[in-house]
């Protein structure tokens, strides 16, 4: 196999990779705020189902919740899995893990915002749905960033365990093509290994640098505003 051809296939797995990056993060963000509003809700029954939820997705492995989703549809109800679904299976397992997370980061910035705000509002005449959309969610906005980021940063990692079902990311084919070239010298193993390869270190590297960079430029923004 050329470098050429290692190559094309490392970029190809780094599409899937950035895949269940993006994906994740944008759907569990979505569920997350909707999550964190049940755990407020003035509904004692909607609030201990959605705390379960939560302290059961935050309190086991990320692994472990991926071969529940994969497996699960064929034990449970008698489903056949196809190869197909393995990535989709990362996809749901990683976004309702990661909704747990976002919803408790959600739901501290909500709680943070002093009471004095909503009864302004509320002699303002603003309705509650107003009031949420228009003042505190804007301010919520601007206390979560930081642990959002530090989830950003942790999800870039975690999309490692995707091989535990087998799906192609920059973990899982680098290992292939390093454990299948036996004709690359050992210091071109290793470079392909450690660079591209564990835990998709060069995608981690260039990610958080991106973060780390990016998150103070928003935030003097939000403070100037």
């Amino acid at each position: 196999m050329t470098v050429m051809q290692i190559v094309q296939q490392l970029f190809n797995s780094m599409g899937i990779t950035m895949e269940i990056f993006f994906v994740t993060l944008v759907t569990s963000l979505i569920l997350g705020l909707g999550l964190a509003l049940v755990r407020m809700s003035k509904s004692r029954v909607l609030s201990l189902i959605a705390k379960f939820y939560i302290s059961v997705m935050r309190g086991t492995p990320l692994m472990l919740q991926l071969l529940v989703v994969y497996f699960g549809p064929f034990f449970i109800f008698g489903m056949q899995i196809t190869p197909s679904y393995r990535l989709k299976a990362v996809l749901i397992g990683f976004a309702l893990n990661y909704a747990a997370y976002f919803a408790e980061i959600y739901r501290s910035g909500i709680a943070a915002i002093p009471v004095g705000q909503y009864e302004a509002a509320r002699l303002l005449g603003y309705s509650k749905t107003q009031t949420f959309v228009h003042i505190v969610m804007p301010q919520v906005i601007k206390r979560i960033i930081p642990p959002v980021a530090n989830e950003t940063i942790t999800l870039v990692k975690d999309t490692s365990l995707a091989f535990t079902l087998a799906v192609a990311e920059v973990f899982t084919v680098t290992k292939q093509l390093v454990a299948s070239q036996s004709s690359v010298q050992v210091l071109d193993k290793r470079l392909l290994f450690f660079g591209l390869g564990r835990h998709g270190l060069l995608w981690q590297v260039f990610f958080i640098t991106y973060l780390i960079w990016l998150l103070p430029y928003f935030l003097n923004i939000l403070r100037r505003d």
